[in-house]
């Protein structure tokens, strides 16, 4: 959906000593959009070859307010605009459209520790950010870009073990009469339901999802022990019956520990999931957490034990997005495991497997927000990650482009 090209025109003039003044006009393409989709900002009405700072400014839901800038030199009729423009100095390095968005600091501590969370207005997330053009500290120009999670028509439905079998929630964009390709969404070992914003995000690209919680939640274990695979099993069905979903194209989705029970109910259960995306995953089972001594999945009543998990009854195509720098575990030779064993499979499906020098384990959701390298785990506290933010970003947006991709291309 395009909207009208928006303008900031500059309240104040910066004067030089020769007399001449700046009429400063900043602009974004579309200043009401997807959180996940890039944006082009300019920076019009500037003398030729002079500096100028452009900034973004966005409050996040603790009222923390968050900041990037880029220094530029104004090209030879007096413009920058970002996608083309390399920054002097800032936030971020090298050529980068939407740098400032990424990689916009808090207001106090070490970025590497924080990540930021988007206000919420009536019920939905919303991040509003100002983009502003300064020079020796006086600002010229600014607009206000707002980005949006849930589309217009997007809706959220609570699921629980009483009523449905299920813990998690059911999200589903604006019906439109048609079957579309469908999502089984679950997070990894910080249990419980994972955060919504890729739910919201699919649904708003026409994508039913289903999120679930399979640990540390209300109906379902406290640790992440003898998880049912059925579970998931019983899920991809509950998915198949809703209206708008198209039974034959259901895609399981996972981070980390969960990549593990994707891996599972896919091969398992080929007639209910047709396709895999697969972040930072595991290629083998694993033990139990956070305490280990039993196994972390069950199969037919029986513990899955630590070899590879077999991929051959794969009935879809497979993406898995990894970094070489994850702190975590070795996602990088699990996804390329993976990939072998599909090929050894001579799975008909594609495949492939997108990994990411210097990302670490925080590769799975969309793109341009800040995001630290270290997390506050909900279970063991805090915990390292790795990668650095740059590498990071540039995993998400490969990772989420190509999710994409795949999803599009079972439409």
């Amino acid at each position: 959906m395009k909207f009208p090209l928006v303008a900031a025109t500059c309240l104040l003039l910066a004067g030089c000593s020769s007399g001449g003044t700046d009429q400063v006009v900043v602009t974004v393409d579309q200043p009401v959009t997807l959180a996940d989709q890039p944006v082009q900002v300019k920076v019009s009405g500037l003398r030729p070859h002079k500096a100028v700072t452009v900034g973004a400014d966005a409050v996040d839901q603790d009222g923390k307010k968050w900041h990037g800038k880029a220094t530029f030199t104004a090209d030879d009729d007096g413009t920058v605009e970002l996608d083309t423009a390399k920054p002097a100095g800032g936030t971020y390095d090298g050529v980068d459209g939407m740098g400032l968005f990424w990689s916009m600091d808090p207001p106090a501590g070490n970025p590497d520790e924080q990540s930021y969370l988007p206000p919420f207005d009536n019920g939905r997330p919303v991040e509003k950010l100002e983009i502003s053009a300064s020079r020796d500290g006086k600002r010229l120009a600014s607009t206000t870009v707002t980005r949006q999670w849930m589309a217009s028509g997007v809706t959220a439905t609570p699921l629980t073990m009483a009523k449905d079998k299920l813990t998690g929630v059911y999200v589903a964009p604006k019906a439109d009469g048609s079957e579309h390709p469908s999502v089984l969404y679950f997070g990894g070992s910080e249990g419980g339901v994972p955060p919504m914003s890729i739910p919201y995000l699919l649904a708003s690209h026409g994508y039913p999802v289903l999120t679930v919680a399979y640990f540390h939640a209300p109906g379902v274990p406290e640790d992440l022990r003898n998880i049912p695979v059925e579970y998931f099993a019983t899920a991809a069905r509950w998915l198949d019956q809703q209206p708008g979903v198209d039974p034959a194209h259901v895609v399981v989705m996972s981070a980390s520990y969960g990549t593990e029970a994707a891996l599972l109910v896919a091969d398992h259960f080929p007639a209910l999931v047709h396709g895999a995306v697969l972040f930072a995953p595991g290629a083998s089972g694993m033990r139990s957490y956070p305490h280990p001594g039993a196994a972390a999945w069950t199969y037919q009543g029986r513990p899955v034990g630590l070899d590879p998990i077999p991929v051959n009854g794969m009935n879809g195509p497979v993406l898995a997005v990894a970094g070489s720098a994850d702190a975590a575990w070795a996602s990088q030779q699990a996804a390329e495991l993976i990939m072998l064993e599909l090929d050894d499979a001579h799975s008909k499906f594609p495949h492939e497997a997108v990994v990411v020098t210097g990302a670490g384990h925080g590769v799975g959701g969309a793109p341009y927000l800040p995001r630290g390298t270290k997390i506050n785990h909900p279970i063991v506290g805090p915990y390292t990650l790795g990668g650095s933010r740059p590498a990071n970003e540039s995993a998400l947006r490969q990772g989420w482009t190509k999710t994409l991709a795949l999803l599009k291309s079972l439409s």
